[in-house]
């Protein structure tokens, strides 16, 4: 006669199986997120003043020293570059990332979930006595745990890669500050010179067509002093559009609303390299650079990968315990094994793939490590050359304002024509303006050599002591 399972010696097994069907699926509820709906922003996310959202001291920018940032007294250059590396709203969205990779590195170091198979066997027919059977086994998988310490290097190495590339994104942001601040005092010192020029070229304009009026000038003075009034005119609106764009760039920059013009302050100090130091600073760029660190971390990450790659070209091999009974109550307890047999594919393709790709990223790096040594050779002479000849433009103002100055008296005594006169006003104008635009060039291509080298922002507020407003 066969034993119902509910009666029969089955019966606590029959219990247990129900039992773990039950409270398997409630405890594997309970140990999973939940998924909570993250809504994108509806407006943006710009401020009306600068501010600091963590300390300057946690920046990683070359050589920047403890600082003090008090944007209601002023930005100095290096209030610009601090503020602009932590509120930049691209640089918040790629410090995002750095979340990314740490999950990986989570991921990586997991193990693999176990496997649990059970069977339930009742019964219908057949010589007595016959009762319910079962089985259960547990598998783990060892291929996993032979590759989980390459897998965890590889994310590991990842994590560095990309946090490497987030400070050297940082370190871009902080470049475009220094420029745009260069730029920025630049055109307001350019603006002075245009705008006093200007006002001195109105009251001459004026002061000639009274005269024009009453018979004291000839026409052709007061024509010669509309049209520098009117080049004048016109320097001056280039130079607003100039600043307009200017302006936006470093509002954008900034994480500022547009129209948001802190006040610049501060003075510009930056170093010109000798050839002994120009060639120590390069012979460190490998070590300084965090796009050439990056890269290096990429590579530390693809060669674990090659390593994982070869360990899983062996068999694919999971092990673990049984239990079971038969219907005639037989009891065993054992062994499984599950061998995957490699007679077509051990891997020789993932092996092939992470090898090509290490020697692509192999090959990227020396190209980038080239491109750095190029860049910084070329900016270094552009630094001198254009050095040399701020200096030698300089030199001649002087004797160039003096004679610009006794031809104002000789026109304004009828001794020098309209023509001369204009021909000398012009060329002071335009070699003062690019006296102040290549002085400007010159900081800007000093300020990305530093950058590029990583060397220190030499600025004297750098030696402020340490604190944030």
């Amino acid at each position: 006669m066969i034993q119902s399972p509910v009666t029969g010696p089955g019966r606590s097994w029959v219990r247990t199986i129900r039992l773990a069907l039950v409270v398997a699926p409630v405890m594997l509820v309970s140990a999973c997120a939940t998924y909570h709906a993250k809504p994108l922003p509806d407006e943006p996310d710009l401020a009306n003043t600068p501010d600091l959202e963590i300390p300057a001291q946690q920046l990683e920018i070359p050589g920047l020293q403890p600082h003090v940032v008090q944007p209601a007294h002023g930005l100095d250059m290096t209030d610009v570059v601090i503020l602009a590396v932590l509120d930049n709203p691209d640089l918040k969205a790629k410090r995002a990332q750095a979340g990314v990779a740490k999950a990986q590195l989570l991921q990586a170091g997991l193990l693999p979930n176990p496997q649990v198979s059970a069977n339930f066997i009742h019964p219908t027919g057949g010589p007595p006595p016959l009762y319910n059977g079962y089985s259960v086994s547990l598998m783990e998988d060892l291929t996993s745990l032979v590759t989980r310490g390459a897998s965890q290097d590889a994310a590991r190495s990842n994590q560095a890669k990309v946090n490497l590339n987030i400070l050297w994104q940082e370190w871009q942001v902080a470049q475009k500050a220094r420029q745009l601040f260069i730029q920025a005092r630049a055109q307001a010192t350019l603006a002075d010179l245009l705008e006093k020029q200007h006002r001195l070229d109105a009251r001459h304009y004026q002061r000639d067509r009274q005269a024009l009026k009453q018979g004291n000038t000839t026409l052709s003075t007061t024509s010669a002093d509309l049209v520098t009034l009117v080049n004048a005119n016109t320097q001056l609106r280039q130079l607003q559009r100039q600043r307009n764009q200017t302006w936006h760039a470093l509002d954008a920059l900034l994480g500022l609303k547009p129209g948001v013009h802190p006040k610049l302050t501060g003075a510009i100090h930056l170093q010109t390299l000798s050839r002994p130091a120009f060639e120590a600073a390069l012979a460190k760029l490998p070590k300084r650079r965090p796009d050439l660190l990056a890269l290096r971390a990429g590579y530390k990450s693809q060669e674990a990968k090659v390593r994982k790659a070869i360990l899983k070209q062996f068999p694919a091999l999971s092990v673990g315990p049984s239990r079971g009974s038969d219907t005639s109550q037989v009891k065993t307890l054992g062994v499984g094994i599950n061998l995957t047999l490699p007679l077509f594919n051990h891997n020789q393709g993932g092996i092939a793939v992470a090898r090509a790709t290490r020697a692509a990223l192999r090959q990227t790096y020396q190209a980038r490590l080239d491109q750095a040594a190029n860049q910084a050779h070329k900016l270094w002479r552009e630094v001198h050359i254009r050095s040399r000849q701020l200096r030698q433009l300089q030199s001649h103002l002087p004797a160039l304002e003096q004679t610009t100055d006794a031809a104002e008296r000789s026109f304004a005594e009828g001794n020098m024509s309209a023509g001369t006169y204009i021909n000398l006003r012009t060329s002071l104008l335009s070699k003062q303006i690019e006296a102040i635009r290549l002085k400007s060039s010159l900081q800007q291509a000093q300020a990305n050599l530093e950058t590029l080298l990583g060397m220190t922002l030499d600025t004297p507020s750098a030696n402020q002591a340490a604190g944030t407003s």
